[in-house]
């Protein structure tokens, strides 16, 4: 980490309405919500470990899905962009995350008739895949595109029909090097990067954190996690088998950025 630079990352504690969680692409499964906030904990935890100071936001009980905050802003260095969720029951969350972002960033909000998810919102350098999807619409993405060109970044919009984000079959798991189920996304949209293949038999295992290189990952799919070892990522395992059942992953649980 660069002397003077610090990572600030957002959590919420979890709502114990999560069972009545959004869900799109999973049947519904009970969820052990006890075990679910121990996972969330242990989570925190290791984003620690990695030099994220946490800002816990408390919890929703009324807001199911508000655990995972990443969908509610994309924050680049320059500027925050709030999102505004794909469906109705989720766009409550982005209140209490703009007011934190407020004390770091200039904010810009996505519009109505606008829809966005972070989970959709891949950036890598100055380049953000954005997935076109269930939750997130062309309308949001060009909106996106408006605001961040003004501080060079480009947007490229990405169709996302087989899985709920596009972070769901795509993320960056190391500089230069993506992690991709090559059933749910093309390769050829990303780019040119070296990409991990997951395990035919763990479809839904594309979805890592990188923090400061090191890739924060679910021990709930041990044969990528070896082809990502094997590759010579540095690899974190973590346990969020309960609210993967909510569509959840390790993404969706935080909101890091850069805090000078």
């Amino acid at each position: 980490m660069e002397l003077g630079i610090l990572l600030t990352a957002i959590t919420r504690e979890l709502s114990t309405a999560l069972a009545d969680c959004e869900l799109t692409y999973l049947s519904r499964a009970k969820i052990d919500t006890d075990l679910a906030m121990r996972q969330h904990q242990e989570y925190q935890v290791v984003l620690s470990s990695v030099g994220c100071e946490l800002v816990t936001l408390p919890a929703e009980p009324t807001l199911p899905d508000s655990v995972f905050v990443e969908d509610t802003a994309i924050v680049l260095d320059e500027v925050a962009v709030l999102c505004r969720p794909g469906v109705d029951s989720r766009r409550p969350e982005v209140a209490s995350v703009a007011a934190v972002l407020k004390e770091h960033r200039t904010i810009a909000s996505i519009e109505p008739p606008g829809t966005l998810d972070g989970g959709d919102l891949l950036r890598v350098g100055k380049v953000i895949y954005a997935g076109f999807s269930t939750r997130s619409n062309k309308c949001g993405i060009d909106q996106l595109r408006s605001i961040v060109s003004d501080y060079g970044y480009s947007v490229k919009m990405t169709e996302v029909t087989k899985c709920l984000h596009l972070k769901s079959a795509v993320s960056e798991v190391a500089q230069g090097t993506l992690l991709i189920n090559p059933d749910w996304i093309s390769s050829k949209v990303l780019g040119d990067f070296e990409l991990i293949e997951v395990a035919k038999e763990e479809a839904h295992a594309a979805n890592a954190l990188l923090v400061e290189q090191r890739a924060i990952y679910p021990s709930t799919f041990p044969q990528t996690l070896n082809k990502l070892v094997a590759r010579g990522i540095d690899v974190i395992p973590v346990d969020l088998s309960e609210l993967q059942k909510a569509e959840g992953a390790v993404t969706c649980c935080s909101l890091i950025f850069t805090a000078p």
